[in-house]
């Protein structure tokens, strides 16, 4: 079984995974100047397409990105305050991407590669490549495919995801989003019995408020769950205490320049 019962920390999505918490990287019209961000989070809990990658403790997770005329780079990582309830704190996980997103009218696409150095007893790095295409509409739809080229070769993962931004006042916006994902694990069950199924649901809800003209604060909760009966024992063979559905989330500070 490619993901044991032992709770293997396996490959976390990158930064872009939890900053575009309704699921799949958006298009990005092409900047004239270049641009660059950084963020930090601090979340209850990592979890990654229903995988409970970390228990009982503070996940932090620092971004930086830059970009210029569509193409982006990113490097993202996660901290556990107390790894596993063991009374220590480690990185578990850096996450390098580098992407290219564009427009046409309406139409949004993307393609990029993210590599993930997994700083986990008995796991491997590895990398995966993406494309995405969305629509400028009220629910922004998006639709977003991960192929794994590396230590789970073979393996892909399909999101399509949803969101909206509710204006409160002129500078609140509520963003609620909404991601269905559809994952295939070659040889999950042995040689030749595959996972193939719709897995796992999310639903965010986050609202920013600016600081001064570069800051912004972000509270932010996600509920995680299953899609199907057999993603339901997924969840629970690869939580740790046999969980079939997740609430998390914390605060993250932006700065923008």
């Amino acid at each position: 079984m490619k993901f044991s019962t032992t709770k293997k920390l396996i490959t976390g999505i990158t930064a872009a995974a939890l900053l575009f918490a309704a699921g799949a990287p958006a298009a990005m019209a092409e900047e004239e100047v270049p641009s660059a961000d950084a963020s930090v989070g601090f979340y209850s809990q990592y979890i990654w397409r229903g995988f409970e990658l970390s228990k009982d403790s503070i996940a932090i997770q620092p971004s930086v990105s830059v970009g210029y005329k569509g193409f982006g780079a990113n490097l993202w990582a996660s901290l556990d305050t107390d790894l596993y309830g063991a009374d220590t704190h480690k990185w578990v996980e850096t996450d390098y991407t580098l992407s290219y997103d564009g427009a046409y009218e309406k139409l949004g696409y993307g393609v990029g590669w993210i590599y993930y150095a997994i700083n986990a007893d008995g796991d491997s790095d590895t990398q995966e490549f993406y494309g995405t295409l969305s629509y400028d509409v009220i629910t922004a739809p998006a639709f977003t495919i991960y192929y794994d080229t590396d230590n789970f070769a073979g393996d892909w993962y399909a999101s399509l995801s949803f969101g909206h931004t509710f204006m409160i006042a002129e500078k609140y916006g509520l963003d609620l989003g909404l991601s269905l994902g559809y994952y295939f694990i070659a040889d999950y069950f042995g040689p030749g019995d595959d996972y193939s199924e719709l897995h796992d649901g999310i639903l965010s809800a986050a609202m920013s408020f600016p600081v001064g003209e570069y800051i912004a604060i972000t509270p932010e909760i996600y509920w995680s769950f299953p899609l199907s009966s057999e993603a339901e024992e997924f969840y629970k063979d690869n939580s740790f205490e046999g969980d079939d559905n997740f609430v998390y989330g914390g605060v993250s500070v932006s700065f923008s320049f």
